[in-house]
C-alpha cells in the first residue's frame, strides 16, 4: 500500500508571522513524518518558528511503491535540497538543517563541496544558519571514515546537537576534533543517535527531545536576530 504524503509538511505560523523558517530534512532511514521529526517540528512551532519538512526523492519513491531503497547519491540529494531552499528563500529568513544525513546535507549546501556537484550551487547567501541533529561524523564502528572535514572551515553559524553516546560520533570523539569558530556543539545527556538516553540515566527520550527544541529554537532566533 502506498503512503503518499503532500510535498511538504508545515508547522507553525505563516511566513509573515514567523520568527524564521526552518527547512528540516530527514535522515537516511525514515522520512519527514517520523516521530522524531514531528516532535521537533511541533516543538519549534510553539516558539513561533515555521518548520517545513520534505522527503528526498528516494523516500518519495519508497512511499509510492512501498519498496525500501537506499538514499540517493550525494549530488542528487544536494540538488533536491537546493530546490527546496530556492522555494522558500524569498519568504523571509531561512535556517536549514536536518536529522543525521539531512543535517549533513544541509551543512554541505553552504560549503564549497556543493559547488563541486553538477548543477548545485553554494547556498551560503540564501540561509542564515545551519542546524544538524545527530551529525553522522562516521559510520558506526568506522571512525577513520570521517565525514565532517567541511566543518573545519565553514563560515556560517552552525549548531550541532549530538547525543553523548551517538555511535556516529560520541562526545569523547567529537571533543577531540577541530571545527571552525562558527560551529558550536551541544550534547544531549546520555543520548544515542536519536537522543534516547538509557533508563539508568534517569532521563527520558522526550526530555532530551524537549531540550533539543529549546537549544534549536534559541539558535534559530540568534541566527535571525530575533529575541524571545
Amino acid at each position: 500500500m502506498s503512503d503518499v504524503l503532500p510535498e511538504y509538511l508545515i508547522d507553525g505560523p505563516d511566513s509573515k508571522d514567523a520568527v524564521a523558517t526552518f527547512l528540516f530534512a530527514h535522515g537516511a532511514g525514515a522520512g519527514m513524518d517520523h516521530e522524531f521529526m514531528t516532535a521537533i517540528a511541533k516543538g519549534l512551532a510553539g516558539h513561533g518558528i515555521r518548520v517545513i519538512r520534505f522527503d528526498f526523492p528516494y523516500m518519495v519513491k519508497r512511499r509510492e511503491d512501498g519498496k525500501k531503497r537506499p538514499p540517493d547519491r550525494q549530488p542528487k540529494l544536494l540538488l533536491d535540497f537546493q530546490r527546496h531552499i530556492d522555494a522558500f528563500a524569498d519568504e523571509g529568513k531561512l535556517v536549514i538543517g536536518g536529522k543525521s544525513m539531512g543535517g549533513r546535507m544541509a551543512s554541505l549546501m553552504v560549503s564549497d563541496i556543493a559547488a563541486e556537484s553538477p548543477d548545485v550551487e553554494n547556498c551560503l547567501e540564501k540561509v542564515s544558519g545551519v542546524a544538524c541533529l545527530g551529525f553522522p561524523f562516521h559510520p558506526p564502528g568506522k571512525p577513520d571514515n570521517f565525514r565532517g572535514g567541511h566543518l573545519q572551515d565553514t563560515t556560517l553559524s552552525t549548531l550541532i546537537l549530538q547525543g553523548e553516546r551517538d555511535t556516529f560520533g560520541t562526545r569523547a570523539e567529537v571533543e577531540g576534533w577541530q571545527f571552525a569558530d562558527s560551529v558550536r556543539i551541544k550534547y544531549l545527556p546520555d543520548g544515542d543517535h536519536g537522543f534516547k538516553p538509557r533508563k539508568a540515566s534517569g532521563l527520558t527520550e522526550r526530555q532530551n527531545w524537549e531540550q533539543a527544541v529549546e537549544l534549536l529554537a534559541a539558535f534559530i532566533r540568534e541566527c535571525v536576530d530575533a529575541s524571545e
